[in-house]
């Protein structure tokens, strides 16, 4: 059965996320193995959990600590830094900002949003010329100390599952396992998240509202003991998606759900904190380069599944989604 013929028997009436260890992957049957996993949870779920990503905890806790520190400054602080004052969407988002869904109210959390950047910044470092969200520089408070750092150790952490990820889904696809190596020179924009808390009884204001992220995929850590993200099941159930301890979240964006003829499931999902705390989380948004064509990679067509999408340049695809959402009043996260 071809990969295209095999999407017929996916029904997508999951009732759990599924879990995979991705820490064994040096031998091209390990790689292999780990390909079919993933094969099977993007197309039945959308979503899955990745352990063992080589992710330390010491990168997590501080990074976390300097979330905690920076949401809790006043909030005339924080908004010296506003992302909208920028073309690129760098910087501070308030909470009630964003909206992905303009019948609702907005969106109850407020964001921190960065990109690339050295850990440590070279000598006669020449800026790009074209400057774009991928390569937009960054904005950074003075406090608290050690914010930057914090920041970046975990992208650059991160930025390692993205690589590794990229070659998983590769496999996943039948094609060579560096099929995106020259299509993902663009780096990613992360951002950090607190969501207020919200008595667990009543009504409540949605962290983010129902919405189905537009990049690749999604690299999402969220802090450990607070439920409140849940994923959308073909039978139009909530499918809680709790924090399980040393994992990351990953889900299918719509670009590689365009790009794999929706074989690879782009799933709604929202967030709703209702445990009386606070809650914290990350998300690195991972897409290809700007110039890139996007259409139905071969595998993921046949007679009977032909094309279901007109070409589009994935630069052209991410303004797009921008412009809808932002220039709406909305925003990114989970």
């Amino acid at each position: 059965m071809s990969l295209a013929e095999s999407v017929a028997s996916v029904s997508g009436a999951f009732d759990s996320i599924p879990i995979i260890d991705i820490g064994h992957a040096s031998t091209p049957e390990e790689r292999a193995a780990l390909a079919r996993q993933i094969r099977d949870a993007c197309m039945n779920v959308g979503f899955f959990y990745i352990s063992n990503h080589g992710i330390p905890k010491e990168t997590v806790d501080t990074v976390l600590s300097a979330m905690k520190a920076y949401f809790s400054l006043p909030l005339e602080t924080k908004m010296k830094l506003y992302h909208r004052e920028g073309a690129h969407y760098r910087g501070y988002a308030p909470a009630i900002d964003s909206n992905i869904d303009s019948e609702k109210r907005g969106d109850l959390f407020e964001g921190f949003v960065i990109g690339w950047e050295e850990l440590v910044p070279k000598e006669n470092d020449v800026k790009k010329a074209e400057v774009n969200i991928a390569t937009a520089p960054n904005l950074w408070p003075p406090e608290p100390a050690g914010f930057r750092e914090a920041f970046l150790n975990y992208y650059h952490a991160a930025l390692g599952v993205r690589n590794t990820l990229f070659r998983l889904f590769a496999l996943a696809l039948d094609l060579p396992e560096t099929y995106f190596d020259d299509k993902n020179k663009s780096l990613p924009t992360m951002r950090g998240h607190h969501y207020p808390p919200q008595s667990p009884e009543g009504d409540c204001v949605v962290g983010i509202n129902a919405h189905s992220d537009f990049e690749c995929f999604t690299i999402l850590w969220q802090e450990l003991g607070i439920q409140a993200l849940q994923v959308l099941n073909s039978e139009k159930q909530w499918i809680d998606a709790p924090p399980i301890p040393g994992t990351l979240v990953i889900n299918i964006g719509d670009l590689l759900a365009r790009w794999t003829n929706d074989m690879f499931r782009s799933t709604v999902h929202r967030v709703i904190n209702r445990s009386n705390v606070s809650r914290y989380s990350i998300a690195m948004f991972a897409g290809v380069d700007p110039h890139v064509l996007i259409e139905p990679i071969p595998s993921c067509v046949s007679l009977q599944r032909p094309p279901k999408y007109e070409p589009i340049v994935a630069g052209d695809h991410v303004r797009k989604r921008l412009n809808e959402t932002y220039h709406r009043n909305a925003g990114l996260g989970d």
